[in-house]
């Protein structure tokens, strides 16, 4: 199987599962899944971060934990009993959203994890059509599972959420596998394992 081929594939379906992305995350409701807005005096919350965090942009753990203290644990669960838990990803004032960066950065992602998943693939015996998009959808599944489910574990994300983002990534290397199956096809060779 020649390279060039494999680069076009791999290719073509990174450029699929960007779009997949895309509308998964802009037309259609699997994005918005598990996600709430601060309703309740949502001006009242925005400047009390604001006045706490400032210019800090960053990841912040609520309530606070001490990992130096031996007794950490004792103690953040002792909070935990009258307050409030989780985490805020906090970003100043100032910020823009859907800017050519992140756009650019969601591509590159995307072409990325495509063409290593078509590498992969280009790298079984699995000849027919079908079984190389199942190769793929696997990828993706085995793909889906470390963050998405240790974050709904570990830090509370919701389960609706966590299910919605498994299943656009899924889907994601689905369509990925399907076009570079396709663009594959009839090729039996694979590629050379020195």
């Amino acid at each position: 199987m020649s390279t060039t081929r494999i680069a076009l594939a791999s290719l073509a379906a990174g450029i699929a599962m960007y779009f997949w992305a895309s509308i998964a995350h802009m037309a259609l409701p699997i994005a918005r899944l598990g996600m709430n807005n601060i309703n309740t005096d949502e001006a009242a919350v925005l400047a009390a971060m604001h006045t706490s965090l400032g210019d800090k942009p960053g990841m912040y753990r609520f309530p606070s934990i001490d990992l130096s203290n031996p007794d950490a644990m004792k103690t953040y669960d002792a909070k935990l009993v009258d307050n409030p838990s989780g985490l805020l990803i906090y970003t100043p004032p100032g910020a823009q959203s859907l800017t050519p960066t992140q756009l650019i950065t969601e591509f590159l992602a995307e072409m990325l994890e495509a063409a290593l998943a078509i590498y992969l693939m280009t790298l079984t015996r699995v000849n027919s059509l079908f079984g190389r998009i199942a190769v793929v959808a696997a990828i993706g599944v085995l793909a889906s599972l470390p963050t998405n489910i240790s974050y709904w574990d570990w830090y509370g994300f919701p389960a609706s959420y966590t299910a919605g983002y498994m299943f656009t990534e899924i889907v994601g290397f689905v369509i990925a596998g399907i076009v570079g199956a396709l663009i594959l096809r009839n090729n039996r060779s694979t590629a050379a394992v020195s």
